[in-house]
């Protein structure tokens, strides 16, 4: 049996105890009483808080209830926020005015084009109005493939769709201006195959503005998920096992130096887009988590240091399961890692960043995408979600203007800031018979996606045989077939669509000449080091042939090495990845 066996059985198990549990509560009086002591204590520390037509409201929503099977169910079933095993919330108090949990907005919105001083400036546009510090980087297809901008036949490709990064010097370009060391900054790098050459580099500039000393308190979160990559988005570079060793040693190096960092963002959302269904996304989702904590544990890596360090990043859609998607995933991460892993309680925790469908936002009529992105922001807050980004409606067709920009910014601002379903009230959504229902409708099918990878031996078994892939790709194809014959409404695009032309929207472009101002300053730095890049590429080939940690000598080999240079070294070493057939 495969992990995912185990967990599966654990979540049985788990279940069963919940429905033993309160069954004995009603049953037991001595038993009874002690929960409903327990959840008295509970209610009492809850405060008031007052909506501005004067409103008196609890800060924590509980069931209103005195029977002890009920007390029991929610208790162990559910858990108040920031209580095993965590479905309403992972924290006690989350978006609420004054909040002390947090204390920091959870919008973060990705920026990307052009060179990096273009993607500064747009850095700086988006956190004019924002009290924390949110960077979230796109990259470009180029460094998206560890590929230099003067890489034959990628010009036309520099700084479209996101920013290209050659360099350390780039990367000085990126965040000029910002302060990285603020104790309410927080860096997401949209990166995979190549995520620790840019980590790396990433690092490497933070120390020449900040010294040495700043790495500890870097805060933020890099992609890096290279079994979704191999599943579902096709970013991949080197073999599938070099691409593992590679992410394993960056999570080992980061856990004790950068202990604010997130080194890998176990991500669902590019699962989701390339055409899996909601329970599909959260499956395989999931279950990369789990193989990921399965491989640092076959290192000899603590659990209770690497869990608290791995985070998760899902789609959300206008899919009915997307209402508690969230609160499943981290109903199933809290108890697998506890029951089989051994994790405690920090490492419990499933930290969700959630970012609303790029898949639903549609060209015909694509102000609709305006409403369908304020939907799906809804559910997103609806499930607690620790971060959110909103797309533009604009997205389809070109890297988002400043125009769309803003109102998908506005979007979250109106929901988290204007309205008061979140500013008063925990877990005002939760607990309804139809969303408690739902929820484990949900949870079962997960489990049965489990145990069809756990018949072919787990997830990286069932990869080489293509079953992800394969079921991702069937998902889609229904969907598109449902969209055509009209049984899956579009507005605007197959329902009540309209006679009128769409309107023009500017296209986001770089420049040719800025295009050619990138490779003129990838070749001066080239020229400039030379000499050192050789001698720190046969180092980083030294070290890869060998048992050492990649990623520590990286943070050296960026310093004089292009992003090409070092993709060229490693390929040199390991290979290059093949699809599996």
């Amino acid at each position: 049996m495969s992990q995912l066996g185990k967990i599966s059985d654990s979540i049985d198990a788990y279940n069963a105890h919940v429905a033993a549990e309160s069954a004995r509560a009603r049953t037991d009086a001595k038993f009874a009483a002690e929960l409903r002591a327990k959840f008295a204590q509970l209610r009492a520390a809850v405060e008031t808080t007052q909506s501005p037509t004067g409103t008196p409201l609890p800060r924590v929503a509980l069931p209103d209830t005195d029977e002890p099977g009920a007390i029991a169910e929610y208790l162990l079933g559910q858990g108040a926020p920031g209580q095993f095993p965590y479905a309403t919330a992972a924290y006690r108090e989350m978006y609420l005015d004054k909040d002390t949990a947090t204390g920091e907005e959870p919008m973060r919105l990705f920026a990307g084009l052009g060179l990096a001083d273009d993607t500064n400036a747009r850095f700086k546009y988006l956190n004019r109005h924002q009290k924390s510090l949110r960077l979230s980087t796109a990259f470009d297809g180029p460094t998206l493939y560890g590929l230099d901008s003067d890489h034959e036949g990628v010009l036309g490709k520099v700084g479209e769709g996101g920013v290209a990064i050659d360099t350390v010097e780039d990367m000085q370009r990126l965040f000029a201006g910002f302060d990285l060391t603020r104790k309410d900054a927080s860096v997401s790098m949209t990166m995979n195959a190549p995520a620790p050459v840019i980590l790396a580099m990433f690092i490497a500039a933070a120390k020449r503005r900040f010294g040495p000393d700043c790495v500890a308190n870097l805060r933020g979160t890099i992609q890096a998920d290279m079994l979704k990559e191999v599943q579902a988005q096709n970013e991949v570079i080197f073999p599938v096992d070099a691409s593992l060793r590679f992410l394993c040693d960056m999570i080992e190096w980061c856990v004790p130096n950068m202990p604010k960092w997130y080194p890998v963002s176990i991500s669902g959302y590019h699962i989701a887009e390339a055409g899996a269904t909601p329970v599909q996304q959260a499956a395989f989702t999931l279950s990369n988590g789990f193989t990921y904590a399965e491989l640092l544990k076959q290192r000899g890596a603590e659990v209770n240091d690497f869990g608290p360090r791995l985070s998760f990043f899902l789609d959300c859609g206008l899919d009915v399961e997307y209402l508690v998607l969230g609160r499943v995933c981290r109903r199933i991460w809290a108890i697998g890692m506890r029951d089989v892993f051994g994790a405690n309680a920090k490492a419990q925790i499933l930290k969700l960043h959630t970012q609303t469908s790029g898949r639903s936002l549609i060209a015909a009529e694509f102000q609709n995408n305006l409403t369908r992105t304020a939907a799906e922001l809804m559910v997103a807050y609806m499930n607690y979600t620790n971060s959110c980004h909103s797309n533009s409606a604009d997205e389809p067709f070109t890297t988002p203007t400043e125009k769309y920009a803003l109102l998908a910014s506005h979007g979250q601002s109106i929901l988290l800031e204007e309205s008061g379903f979140f500013k008063h009230t925990m877990n005002l959504f939760g607990g309804s018979p139809g969303l408690l229902a739902l929820e484990r409708s949900v949870e079962k099918e997960i489990l049965k996606v489990f145990r069809e990878m756990d018949t072919l031996g787990g997830v990286i078994p069932a990869m080489e045989q293509r079953y992800q892939r394969s079921k991702i790709q069937e998902a889609g194809h229904r969907i598109e077939t449902q969209i055509y014959s009209g049984e899956r409404p579009i507005i605007g695009l197959n329902k009540y669509i309209s006679d009128e032309p769409m309107p023009s929207v500017p296209l986001a472009r770089t420049p040719p000449a800025k295009q050619r101002l990138q490779v003129t300053r990838l070749k001066a730095f080239k020229k400039k080091h030379a000499k050192k890049s050789a001698e720190a590429l046969q180092r980083l080939e030294n070290v890869t042939r060998g048992s050492g940690n990649v990623f520590a000598e990286l943070i050296s080999t960026v310093e004089t090495c292009s992003l090409g240079q070092i993709t060229a070294c490693l390929t040199h070493v390991v290979g290059k990845f093949r699809p599996m057939v």
